[in-house]
């Protein structure tokens, strides 16, 4: 049942055919050139200045310089399924994937790098819990080396081209801020017993927030030296989370619960939904507005601020949808398993 929750939102690499040949494993070949790369399962997308850049399944890569109208491909180092990807400006940018993968640009996305993978992860909390001398710690590390570099990362934060923080499953979570040349543990500061999954992490200013499995939510308000636990009124897993100020979150996830607290998490209102699918993604419009996207393909969008607390359908009909993206005020990006859609926004405000 976990695995089943955490593929939700990865359900387009689900669908993807195995290579022919297994001699070489996918996080050390470089992704394979298609022409119809753009029309795969697509997962996250991510301004570089002017720039659109998409990952998805088998370690995709496209860009896009006019808007989502055309897109090409640009060369991947690995051929796992990439599930996030941000950027800190027009060059910087990183994107994370399975087998616990991180990879670098310094291009806009021309060009990748690996910073980071599953083995080298395994070992870092290997040497932290032989350095701590905690059994404990110890025996979780040991389990991690034993199993290699078989867990997803699902999101990331770029603080800026150096500073990155990386969250997946059971309790995954590293940060940089060398720009991936070394890189630290977060994982016993994380009060995370039963190493549920994180599927979302945000920050604003020092506040960092990660949401995640079974109504599991943590905050810091110091820059990640501490998180504390948020008690949430649901306890089924979050997708997908904002965070519009330090006090203002929104938490979305399965069978179409979005919750919203404007008081740093003490207390909650649920967005009313006209549907029940499970929330994959959220993007949040120039005008402060948040649009949702569900597996049952429709784009929601909250009401303007001051309004009752509804979610209103701004498009039905779509296939599942796995990530959106603001473009501009006018238009939306959206990702899912036949590759990137972009369509118009109502952008009421």
């Amino acid at each position: 049942m976990r695995w089943h929750r955490l593929m939700v939102v990865l359900a387009g690499a689900l669908a993807a055919p195995a290579f022919s040949s297994p001699a070489v494993d996918a996080i050390d070949r470089p992704a394979l050139s298609s022409p119809h790369a753009s029309r795969s399962a697509l997962l996250s997308a991510a301004k570089a200045g002017d720039r659109l850049v998409a990952v998805g399944e088998r370690g995709i890569i496209v860009l896009s310089d006019d808007r989502g109208a055309t897109w090409r491909q640009a060369q991947s180092p690995v051929a796992v399924t990439l599930t996030a990807v941000r950027f800190a400006d027009a060059n910087h940018g990183y994107a994370v994937g399975h087998s616990g993968v991180v990879l670098a640009t310094q291009d806009g996305g021309n060009s990748w790098l690996p910073r980071f993978d599953g083995k080298k992860a395994a070992r870092l909390v290997l040497q932290e819990a032989e350095a701590s001398e905690d059994s404990n710690a110890l025996r979780e590390a040991q389990r991690l080396v034993n199993d290699g570099a078989d867990k997803p990362f699902l999101d990331l934060h770029v603080f800026d081209a150096q500073r990155v923080l990386i969250v997946g499953a059971y309790n995954l979570a590293f940060y940089t801020e060398d720009g991936g040349k070394t890189w630290r543990s977060w994982m016993t500061r994380l009060p995370n017993p039963k190493a549920l999954h994180w599927y979302a992490v945000r920050a604003k200013g020092s506040t960092i927030l990660l949401a995640g499995e079974q109504g599991l939510a943590l905050r810091s308000d110091d820059s990640g030296a501490t998180f504390r636990r948020i008690s949430t009124p649901y306890h089924g897993s979050f997708f997908t989370a904002e965070l519009a100020t330090t006090q203002d979150i929104l938490l979305g996830g399965m069978r179409g619960n979005v919750w919203r607290s404007v008081d740093g998490g003490i207390n909650w209102s649920q967005l009313v939904a006209p549907q029940t699918s499970s929330v994959t993604a959220s993007a949040v419009r120039s005008s402060g507005q948040v649009l949702l996207a569900t597996m049952g393909g429709e784009l929601l969008t909250t009401a303007p601020t001051g309004s009752p607390n509804i979610l209103t359908v701004e498009r039905a009909g779509l296939p599942p949808l796995f990530s959106i993206l603001s473009v501009s005020p006018e238009q939306v990006l959206l990702l899912g398993g036949h590759g990137a859609v972009m369509v118009n926004s109502e952008n009421k405000k």
